[in-house]
C-alpha cells in the first residue's frame, strides 16, 4: 500500500519542469525514498531500477569511463527496457555502492538534459561528505523524513477533518469535538511515528500492539546497520551513542552520561555519523539578537533529537497506555515526547530542498535562568516558541524573551485549542505545520516598532 507525501507534488512538479536536473532523494533508510520514486514511474512509459545494492555488476558499467549515451545503451540492453528521454524514468538506487555513478549524474544533467534521472541512497551521505563538490549546480537534493502528522492523516484517510485543521487560525479555532478527534489522532501518532512501515500497518491493521512489534523490527534493522559504518565508528560505539541521546531527550546533551564507556570525542565521532545517517538531528543554541539565527550559535550547548517518534518510545520503552490516556505528557518521559514532536514537525515543515537547522535559546544569567524550547526564522522574523507538554505552565521564559529581544509576539504549542493570550499565540500540538502556513502570519515574532 503506497502512502501519499507532500513530496508528490514536488516529483511531478520535476517531472514537467523544463529545466530539470537529476535528482538525489536524501534521508534516512526506510523513510519512503524508494516507494515515492516507484510511484511517480508510473507516469512514465518506461521504468528503469538500478539497485548497486543488490546488483553490483551495474557498477562495473559505470567504472568503464564510458559516455553516458553508452551507459544508458548498456543499461538498456541489461534490463531490456528501452532508456528514451522523456519517456524514462532511470532509478539508480543505494547509488552509495557506486561512486562513478554518482560522479555521473553531473554528466545526464549535461549530455542528457531531457532523461528523468532520481539516485537515492540510505548511506549515501557518508559517501557525499567524501564528494564535498559533487554535481555542485548541476544536481538537484531533495530531503525526505518519515511522515508528518498532515501526511498521517492522510494515510487514513480523513480529508474533511485534514481540511478543518488547514483552515483553523486563532480567529477561527476549531470546534471541541474536532480539536478533541485531532488529540487522539495525534496520540496515536506520537506512539506509531511517521515510518512508513508502521504507518502502514496501523492503517491496514489499527492493531497497535502490531505496530509496536514492527517498529521493534525497524529499530533493530537500524542498529543492525551500525555494522556498516565499522570502518569509521565501531557499530556498539554507536548503540551506545544512540540510547544516550535518548535518555537525554529535550535536555542539552552531556558527556558524561551514566554507564560511559566512551571518551569525549569518540562520543562526538558517533553522534556526527547519526546525524549524517538522518537518524539524529541537532537542535543548537543561539542568542538570537538577530537574523540569521546560525550567526550566533554556541555549539557546545547542543540537544539532540530521535528522528522518529515511533523510534524513540520504543527505543526507551515508554508504555503506550500512558500516551493514549493522558491528557498532559508531563508525566511521561517528563514530557519531552511533545518537546520532540514538536522539533520533527518543524523539520518535516521546511523545504526539502535544504536541510533545516533547529535552534533553542538558553540565559544563564544569576538569579534568573530561563530557556526557550525554539527559536525559528521564519522570512525576517524570529519566532520564539515554548512547548507545553499539557494545557498548563507558566511562560516567564518566553516573556523575558520577547522583552530582552524587543519582539511583538511569541508562540505557545500544547494540548489546548487555537487560542490567544497577552503576546501569545496558542496552537494546538498537532498543528505545528500551521505555523509555516499564510493562515497564521508572519506578524508573529514582528520587532515592536
Amino acid at each position: 500500500m503506497y502512502l501519499s507525501r507532500t513530496t508528490d507534488e514536488e516529483l511531478s512538479s520535476w517531472k514537467l519542469a523544463k529545466n530539470r536536473k537529476p535528482l538525489v532523494l536524501r534521508g534516512a533508510r526506510q523513510v519512503g525514498k524508494t516507494s515515492s520514486v516507484k510511484n511517480l514511474a508510473q507516469h512514465f512509459t518506461y521504468f528503469v531500477e538500478i539497485n548497486f545494492d543488490e546488483n553490483s555488476f551495474f557498477s562495473v558499467i559505470f567504472e568503464k569511463n564510458l559516455s553516458v549515451f553508452e551507459v544508458c545503451e548498456q543499461l538498456s540492453v541489461l534490463t531490456n527496457t528501452p532508456i528514451v528521454a522523456g519517456k524514462t524514468l532511470l532509478f539508480l538506487d543505494e547509488i552509495q555502492a557506486c561512486i562513478p555513478a554518482i560522479s555521473m549524474l553531473r554528466y545526464f544533467y549535461e549530455k542528457m538534459p531531457e532523461l528523468h534521472v532520481i539516485a537515492a541512497g540510505s548511506l549515501l551521505e557518508f559517501v557525499l561528505a567524501d564528494i564535498p563538490s559533487f554535481g555542485v549546480g548541476r544536481v538537484r537534493s531533495l530531503f525526505m523524513y518519515p511522515l508528518s502528522f498532515r501526511e498521517f492523516l492522510m494515510a487514513q484517510e480523513e480529508h474533511m477533518l485534514l481540511e478543518q485543521l488547514n483552515k483553523a487560525t486563532v480567529s477561527n479555532p476549531l470546534s471541541e469535538p474536532v480539536h478533541q478527534k485531532l488529540i487522539n489522532h495525534h496520540k496515536k501518532f506520537l506512539i506509531i511515528g511517521g515510518m512508513p512501515e508502521a504507518v502502514s500497518t496501523y492503517v491496514s491493521s489499527k492493531d497497535l500492539l502490531e505496530v509496536q512489534r514492527v517498529l521493534n523490527d525497524l529499530l533493530i534493522s537500524i542498529q543492525a546497520d551500525f555494522a556498516k559504518y565499522r570502518m569509521r565508528v565501531p557499530s556498539a560505539r554507536l548503540v551506545e551513542v544512540f540510547n544516550a541521546i535518548a535518555q537525554q531527550m529535550a535536555t542539552k546533551f552531556t558527556y558524561s552520561y551514566p554507564k560511559a564507556t566512551l571518551n569525549n570525542l569518540q562520543i562526538k565521532s558517533g553522534i556526527e555519523l547519526l546525524k549524517m545517517a538522518g537518524l539524529v538531528y541537532a537542535v543548537t543554541h543561539t542568542a538570537a539578537n538577530g537574523i540569521p539565527l546560525g550567526a550566533e550559535i554556541n555549539p557546545k550547548k547542543t540537544k539532540f533529537l530521535i528522528f522518529d517518534t515511533g523510534i524513540f518510545q520504543r527505543l526507551l520503552g515508554l508504555n503506550i497506555a500512558d500516551l493514549l490516556v493522558s491528557d498532559d505528557f508531563n508525566a511521561i518521559n517528563k514530557g519531552h515526547i511533545a518537546e520532540l514532536h514538536v522539533g520533527l514537525e518543524l523539520t518535516k515543515a521546511e523545504s526539502c530542498y535544504q536541510k533545516a537547522d533547529l535552534y533553542y535559546w538558553q540565559r544563564d544569567a544569576k538569579n534568573s535562568q530561563a530557556e526557550l524550547d525554539y527559536v525559528c526564522q521564519f522570512h525576517n522574523a524570529i519566532v520564539p516558541i515554548e512547548v507545553k507538554a499539557g494545557t498548563k505552565g507558566s511562560m516567564q521564559s518566553m516573556y523575558l524573551f520577547l522583552k530582552e529581544k524587543n519582539i511583538s509576539q511569541g508562540v505557545r504549542i500544547s494540548l489546548e485549542n487555537f487560542s490567544s493570550m497577552k503576546q501569545i499565540t496558542i496552537l494546538p500540538i498537532y498543528a505545528v505545520h500551521n505555523l509555516i502556513d499564510a493562515s497564521v502570519g508572519y506578524s508573529i515574532g514582528e520587532r515592536k516598532a
